[in-house]
């Protein structure tokens, strides 16, 4: 534990005006590494009471993921700390790297959403929801839902995508392949114009098309004026067929598209 349970923000205070020390859990000091131990290491920070910082805050990858390079390299580092809380046992200043570049990596990533940019991501873990990826060490999602398609994706490889949710109070982050492949393409697509798609996907509320690598949705309200009991009947996977852009969702990477009167 690196602090006793019950020792609350008024004792630190309290402990730190004991001794004329002015620090406080939120604030960034400067200290200079001057000593490795098994879980962390020793910093000092300018005052009589020591400065701990332990393996697990030194950076955001996990701890599985250091290596001795990565720990190695902070022995005599003086650099910027983020104070935790405060260990009364062992009289320490808690310190971190890690909560730092949270912060500094949410401040970039806020900046980076008014930018509205599309992003180019490494392809870091696939399981059966979607895809991990990473943005400024901070773990991010693109979901099955939003890939233009869903295999194979090859590890490491970039794949590009837009921001849909950023939320730091979760420590959320998804993305879209979907939404950046349509924003792309808007020089190709717009509302009103005529174009070739291959169904993909049959459902009895519609069709799935595929439109330059872009999903669209072909309603069964929109395939004409006779009603269809049966798409299977009239339709097959891998057909082509002429449609026309009702409505394009660039947050989303849908397109809505109509067969009416376009025969």
């Amino acid at each position: 534990m690196l602090y006793q349970k019950g020792f609350t923000e008024q004792d630190f205070s309290s402990m730190l005006n004991k001794y004329s020390y002015y620090f406080h859990p939120g604030d960034i000091v400067a200290g200079t590494v001057f000593n490795k131990e098994d879980n962390g290491f020793l910093v000092d920070i300018g005052a009589d009471i020591a400065g701990y910082l332990p393996i697990e805050e030194v950076s955001l990858k996990s701890k599985k993921h250091m290596n001795t390079s990565n720990l190695n390299h902070l022995q005599n580092t003086t650099r910027e700390f983020f104070i935790l809380a405060y260990n009364e046992n062992s009289q320490q200043l808690i310190l971190s790297i890690k909560r730092l570049e949270y912060i500094r990596a949410w401040k970039r990533i806020k900046q980076l959403i008014k930018e509205d940019i599309i992003f180019s991501l490494s392809i870091h873990t696939i399981n059966k929801g979607g895809i991990i990826t990473y943005i400024e060490g901070l773990q991010g999602f693109i979901p099955n839902s939003h890939l233009v398609i869903a295999e194979p994706h090859i590890l490491n490889h970039q794949i590009k995508c837009k921001m849909l949710i950023a939320d730091e109070k979760t420590n959320q982050i998804i993305f879209s392949n979907k939404s950046a492949v349509l924003y792309l393409a808007t020089n190709k697509i717009k509302i009103g114009d005529i174009v070739y798609g291959v169904i993909t996907n049959i459902k009895t509320y519609g069709l799935f098309i595929q439109i330059h690598d872009i999903p669209a949705l072909l309603h069964i309200s929109e395939i004409g004026s006779q009603y269809i009991d049966n798409l299977h009947h009239v339709f097959k996977m891998g057909n082509i067929i002429k449609v026309k852009i009702l409505h394009i969702d660039t947050k989303q990477g849908r397109l809505s598209v109509s067969k009416r009167n376009i025969d």
